[in-house]
């Protein structure tokens, strides 16, 4: 009988441990607003109008590197709409591309749209930082996957976006994309 009191004890100790676990990790969870007060301020139409480049990898859960790219991109906006040409080009000499559709919602908030993408693209501006969740649809091994991408991008100066992305599948992580944007000069007519 004397075990049961101290056992007792440890359950409710075990209890409040894992409660204040949860509890913890879910108010450590970053939220786009925490970045409202940084500079230099995003601006997707400011930044993605015109030419940039990026290089890029994708890791496995594990965090082995499984591919490496390049995308020459060009944007242009007329108002709250943009169309932003991406051309992929992987280590293994794979190209692919992707043409987005943005559309400026607000002073902090886009939707976009893309053929490969499910649904509607959805992001959140504050300060230097864009959070940017979609399901892009890949095909691995001949069948298509519909994988969760939770995108964060920050503005580091005028020239150069810094992005990585945690993908998901059935609520369970399954890679990362880490991606290093640089805005080019324009291209002048003469």
């Amino acid at each position: 009988m004397l075990a049961s009191p101290l056992i007792s004890r440890l359950r409710a100790v075990l209890v409040a441990t894992i409660f204040v676990g949860i509890a913890f990790l879910s108010g450590c969870a970053a939220k786009v607003s925490d970045y409202e007060g940084e500079s230099p301020q995003l601006d997707l139409r400011e930044y993605f109008n015109g030419p940039v480049r990026a290089w890029g990898m994708v890791q496995d859960r594990n965090g082995k590197v499984l591919r490496r790219f390049e995308v020459e991109m060009d944007g242009r906006w007329e108002g709250d709409t943009g169309v932003v040409e991406e051309d992929f080009t992987f280590n293994d000499g794979e190209t692919q591309r992707r043409v987005w559709t943005f559309r400026r919602i607000d002073d902090g908030r886009y939707t976009g749209t893309a053929d490969d993408v499910v649904g509607e693209a959805t992001g959140e501006i504050y300060g230097n930082a864009l959070r940017w969740q979609y399901v892009l649809e890949i095909e691995v091994d001949g069948r298509s996957w519909n994988i969760n991408f939770d995108d964060w991008m920050y503005l580091l100066d005028a020239q150069t976006l810094f992005n990585r992305t945690v993908m998901k599948k059935f609520g369970l992580r399954v890679g990362e994309v880490t991606l290093f944007f640089l805005k080019q000069p324009a291209v002048r007519g003469g």
